[in-house]
């Protein structure tokens, strides 16, 4: 993994995505921050996740057809360039006016639609992109690799945005979220790849043929459950913690830290997601991350300490590294190339699209229940997705 770092092709892509991952992330904490003080409504600063990422989840499968019809890099490239502009215009709007000139919260909104809309074009296309980027023995490692940048983006770039926007202002740190995507395309002019999918003649390149390709095929509909399985057991550390906080007896500052330790714990297992599948195989790997997701999870909710809470979402996130990639390596090695964009427009949707799911199962869970009831029963969904997928997948798979 070490030397596709330093490899010319793929390297400038592994940069250019971690920072276009950090700018995203970014953006979305910058635009919380300046929407609250525009508007002093936590309702508000959904709005802006939601404005941001939703485009990501409805609008992905059409995304994902066009990355089967054409040119894969000049997508991603286009798609950069358009979440930039949403980010720099706000910038260069609060550079002139200030954050009191704004007219209310609703250019903040548009703004994050905008960057939401610039992903929206560019995920399916980058995440199709890899394998054109190394050889076919390397694309196990370029995928497990490939998660680094989101990983470290979502640890990093809240709090980079957070300090650039309370040093410096928000209109610097908006600026240096569109900097971030513009970097990417940059990076990405000169690469001489085969951006364009292997389609057979007289293909029929439509969202319904994506769908009806993935009806058909059992191992890729596992693998999608597996994937939200995944996005199931991440999101307690996001939507629980304060919860879990205030019963431990702690303040806000104890939900930054169990945060940061699933953050850290999925950093720490990135070396060794690539000797967990030759342990294991990667299907083996992708059963044991989701085995440590809920032993995570349900640790977490049966932790009497902050220290042990800390350490159970660390595993949790640990479990998170392991098994995504592991999913992910399955379903790109597994799909056929004309099929890519479409078949991870689909990913997109099992991982981000059902977060706001996971989000409403566990905070309702936790209020009308308790948090650790909460956790416990997350922990148990887990579980039940990753029977479901051990025992359900062909056993002519890959491994």
């Amino acid at each position: 993994m070490l030397r596709l770092v330093f490899d010319r092709v793929y390297g400038p892509f592994f940069l250019g995505k971690l920072l276009s991952s950090s700018g995203m992330w970014i953006n979305n904490v910058v635009c919380a921050i300046v929407a609250f003080q525009i508007s002093q409504s936590a309702l508000v600063v959904g709005l802006v996740s939601v404005a941001q990422f939703i485009p990501q989840t409805l609008l992905a499968p059409l995304s994902g057809a066009l990355a089967d019809r054409g040119d894969r890099r000049r997508q991603l490239i286009v798609g950069r360039i358009i979440a930039a502009s949403g980010s720099g215009a706000l910038a260069t709007w609060i550079f002139i006016v200030g954050v009191e000139g704004l007219p209310g919260y609703w250019p903040v909104l548009g703004a994050a639609l905008v960057v939401g809309c610039g992903f929206m074009i560019g995920h399916p296309a980058m995440h199709s992109l890899v394998p054109s980027l190394v050889r076919p023995n390397e694309l196990s490692a370029a995928i497990t690799l490939s998660s680094m940048p989101f990983t470290v983006a979502r640890a990093a770039g809240p709090a980079v945005g957070a300090i650039v926007a309370a040093s410096a202002g928000p209109a610097w740190a908006f600026l240096l979220a569109s900097a971030g995507n513009l970097a990417f395309a940059a990076l990405l002019l000169p690469l001489k790849v085969g951006g364009r999918a292997e389609r057979k003649p007289g293909a029929d390149a439509s969202v319904r043929a994506g769908l009806r390709y993935v009806r058909h095929d059992r191992y890729i509909v596992m693998l999608l459950i597996g994937i939200t399985a995944v996005s199931f057991g991440a999101d307690p550390v996001l939507t629980l913690t304060p919860a879990l906080s205030e019963v431990l007896g702690q303040g806000e500052h104890a939900v930054g830290i169990m945060a940061s330790f699933f953050g850290i714990g999925a950093a720490v297992a990135i070396p060794f997601v690539r000797l967990a599948q030759r342990g294991f195989g990667i299907a083996g790997a992708a059963t044991a991350g989701l085995a440590l997701l809920v032993i995570g999870n349900v640790l977490a909710g049966f932790s009497f300490s902050l220290p042990l809470a800390v350490a159970s979402f660390a595993i949790a996130g640990f479990g998170m590294s392991l098994a995504l990639p592991s999913f992910s390596t399955q379903l790109q090695m597994h799909v056929d190339d004309q099929f890519r964009g479409r078949v991870m427009a689909l990913w997109i949707v099992a991982f981000q699209g059902t977060r706001p799911i996971a989000a409403l199962v566990s905070g309702t869970l936790a209020d009308i229940t308790t948090v650790r009831i909460a956790l416990v029963v997350m922990g148990a969904i887990i579980t039940a997705s990753a029977l479901f997928f051990h025992f359900g997948r062909p056993r002519h798979d890959l491994g």
